[in-house]
């Protein structure tokens, strides 16, 4: 209990609950996981304890990171940081007050603005907790549209993505996920116009640039599965949109992300930021927040959420989700990067991800050691077959200075041997060959 209550008055919330005593209450915990004392140290004086600090970070070894699978290190304008702690955006009051965080409506209005923009999408909400709940979002909002109960994953979907769509729809919403088989690292759209043919299904979920970072054949699948009546959910790298179709381009009916790589830090996995968009006609199955434009009695300019019928806090009996809430400091580290870089600075950060890739690719496979497991187009990262264990090759490069890749065996035990490698605009030319190097020497 961590409030100063009297004896008398824990006894009577413990009556209340229907319990004796505190270790009653906490029965049902496995004693071995009780502690009776914490032993902390005897405090410490303010300059005393940042001198403490200091000494541990002081510990901490920077890796030269060429990982991904999700998380993407990218580079931050310090510009970012500074627009976002101004004091217009950090307002103490719920956007549910609008007369009084009209700072905060605006921020979300824009970034709604920014991210349709990005995504060629007709409607973007507020923004979700990640990319992983932002797609299940999608597939809830697919399964009532269509009134179907079973959606189509592609094989090459991130695995913790499908992880969270089985946590998401263990109760409530009886979402059942099948896979679409993989043919050479990318999707097998035979596969998929076969399982589509049953008309079974509600929608297809596609990953691209996919987990493995290859690049599918966008326009082909979207008109499978808008032939097989079904709806489309594409799941993207915001940042590749600076060169690759856009989500709206080939029909997507909603797109979703994770927008951590847009101005956001990693921040050891978070916190991230979800990305929901979908076309218009579809609006009233959104979940979550929509900020709207409107006029005040003096006929000014004003920022208002808007159909609210469909959250959580109104009218629940009809909401579409539990989402009520959205990530709003992130979603305004977005805006701001996405306003900063504009369109033809997305288009140079996208082209120098590949760029680097591309490089990173020929020199890692230059004397055939490693080998490019699948030959297919890609983003900013790729899938290098490795002469031994990737779980052995990725401690051995830690210790040299570098974090090299993704174990792909701890998705897949076919894939033991394999490293799923990033390289970003944030690498230079002699951070690719350091590491090129090194993994010859390995």
């Amino acid at each position: 209990m961590f409030i100063s209550n009297t004896e008398k008055e824990k006894q009577e919330m413990l009556e209340a609950i229907g319990v004796k005593s505190i270790e009653d209450l906490f029965g049902d915990i496995d004693s071995g996981l009780l502690a009776d004392k914490i032993n902390l140290p005897a405090a410490l004086t303010e300059g005393e304890l940042s001198a403490e600090v200091k000494k541990k970070a002081a510990l901490n070894k920077g890796l030269i990171n060429f990982a991904g699978a999700g998380i993407y290190e990218h580079f931050i304008p310090a510009a970012v940081n500074a627009i976002s702690s101004r004091g217009e955006f950090l307002t103490a009051y719920t956007p549910y007050q609008a007369e009084a965080s009209q700072g905060t409506l605006q921020a979300i209005y824009e970034y709604q603005s920014c991210i349709c923009a990005l995504f060629d999408m007709d409607v973007s909400n507020a923004s979700h907790y990640d990319g992983a709940t932002a797609l299940a979002e999608a597939c809830g909002a697919a399964a009532r549209i269509k009134n179907k109960n079973k959606i189509l994953l592609s094989s090459a979907l991130n695995p913790e993505y499908k992880q969270v769509l089985d946590t998401y729809f263990k109760a409530g919403e009886a979402v059942k996920f099948e896979q679409v088989p993989l043919k050479g690292g990318t999707l097998d759209e035979s596969a998929l116009k076969e399982l589509l043919a049953s008309g079974e299904y509600a929608a297809f979920v596609l990953s691209n640039p996919n987990f493995y970072g290859c690049l599918e054949e966008a326009q082909n699948i979207s008109d499978i599965v808008h032939g097989a009546g079904a709806l489309l959910i594409a799941q993207v790298n915001p940042i590749s949109l600076g060169v690759l179709q856009t989500p709206g381009s080939y029909g997507a009916d909603f797109a979703v992300a994770e927008g951590q790589c847009l101005g956001n830090a990693m921040n050891f996995g978070g916190p991230t930021l979800g990305i929901f968009t979908c076309k218009k006609e579809y609006v009233r199955y959104v979940p979550g927040r929509i900020c709207g434009m409107a006029k005040d009695a003096a006929g000014k300019r004003a920022f208002v959420l808007t159909l609210q019928a469909r959250e959580q806090h109104i009218r629940r009996e009809r909401a579409s989700s539990n989402i009520c809430s959205n990530q709003a400091l992130c979603a305004l580290n977005a805006a701001i990067y996405l306003t900063l870089m504009g369109p033809l600075g997305m288009r140079e950060v996208a082209e120098a991800n590949i760029e680097n890739a591309h490089i990173l690719k020929d020199m890692l496979c230059a004397d055939g050691k490693y080998k490019l497991k699948f030959d297919r187009p890609f983003f900013n990262e790729f899938v290098l077959e490795c002469p031994a264990a990737a779980g052995k090759i990725i401690k051995a490069a830690a210790k040299k200075g570098f974090l090299a890749g993704y174990d792909l065996g701890r998705v897949d035990k076919n894939l033991k041997n394999c490293l799923l490698i990033c390289a970003t605009e944030t690498k230079t030319r002699k951070d690719l060959e350091d590491f090129a190097s090194l993994m010859r020497g390995i």
